[in-house]
């Protein structure tokens, strides 16, 4: 009996290995848990196009948006291990857990974590219609007009949302909450009036801010973005202390082998280290970084440890 087991682990992994060396073997379906036009939908389709140039094999990229990503999320969670569906995630990933009382997966033990691809700071942007031009001014305005103020989130718990939550809790004013199912849809309402703010992502903003048809005021890192050098921090603005950081990652299946994983990891890491791409990701805010797998999953860890105490202290709470 003792022989055989180390038998069958050892055919297990000759078996996992061999599986590698011809995956993929099929296209990739690359699933986006939010709407079309967001930092999530513009990675997929940026990295889908290089992983399809490379490895001959199609990339469908497919935009499953609602409940903060968890639609989606589920989808991958429940695919077949066999690294031929995908998952691009970002902040809501590691909050949904502490946020929501019952998730439909286990947000460790149903994914393997590929690769942590990039961190991007949120930016808070107004419509140009508001008469505010920094955050001290904004959260004036805020303070004089009580609950009359809306801002766009891509849904409730992620972390467009949350940031706001946390500036409204450090500043003491209140705002109404008004969630969408992606960053496209939430930049878009602010782009038209529906909604007076939001804070999102870099990339679904900055054409925007440069075309005026969004007023930055701030970003929430702890420093200043290159491609909006001239903006400042919140915590630098107004309010000390303030620090979101965002961050956008690659999952797949919980059981998906990790020969399979491996690969990926070294795809993804391979692309980002193209000069042309760690351009066009700087321009549109991201800090490209590239964490293997069990570097991720320690980050994760880790941002689920750290947001419970903020989210209790603040009273947020999904359901």
């Amino acid at each position: 009996m003792n022989r055989i087991i180390p038998f069958i682990c050892t055919l297990m992994l000759a078996t996992s290995v061999a599986y590698a060396q011809t995956y993929p073997s099929k296209p990739i379906r690359f699933v986006v848990p939010s709407s079309a036009g967001g930092g999530n939908d513009y990675l997929a389709r940026l990295f889908g196009a290089k992983i399809t140039e490379n490895w001959g094999q199609q990339v469908l990229v497919d935009l499953r948006p609602g409940a903060a990503g968890i639609v989606g999320s589920e989808i991958v969670a429940k695919a077949p291990p066999d690294g031929h569906t995908i998952l691009i995630v970002a902040t809501g990933y590691g909050l949904n857990p502490s946020l929501y009382a019952k998730l439909p997966y286990d947000s460790i033990d149903d994914f393997a974590r590929i690769n942590l691809l990039a961190f991007s700071p949120n930016v808070l942007v107004v419509h140009p219609s508001l008469p505010v031009k920094s955050v001290k001014e904004l959260i004036a305005l805020a303070k004089s007009r009580p609950g009359d103020l809306n801002y766009a989130s891509s849904g409730a718990g992620t972390g467009g949302h949350l940031s706001i939550e946390l500036l409204k809790y450090m500043s003491k004013i209140s705002m109404v909450h008004i969630p969408y199912k992606g960053a496209g849809d939430a930049t878009m309402a602010a782009v038209s009036g529906q909604v007076q703010l939001l804070m999102t992502a870099p990339g679904a903003a900055i054409a925007f801010i440069k075309a005026g048809r969004l007023r930055a005021l701030a970003v929430g890192s702890a420093k200043r973005v290159k491609a909006l050098a001239d903006v400042p921090t919140v915590a630098e603005a107004a309010l000390p202390g303030y620090e979101v950081d965002g961050y956008y990652g690659i999952l797949a299946p919980g059981k998906t082998p990790r020969p399979i994983v491996d690969r990926l990891y070294t795809e993804f890491d391979r692309i980002l280290k193209l000069p042309d791409i760690n351009q066009q990701l700087e321009a549109q805010g991201f800090d490209p970084v590239s964490y293997p797998p069990d570097k991720f999953t320690e980050h994760v860890k880790k941002e689920m440890q750290k947001w419970p105490p903020v989210f209790k202290a603040a009273g947020i709470k999904v359901n």
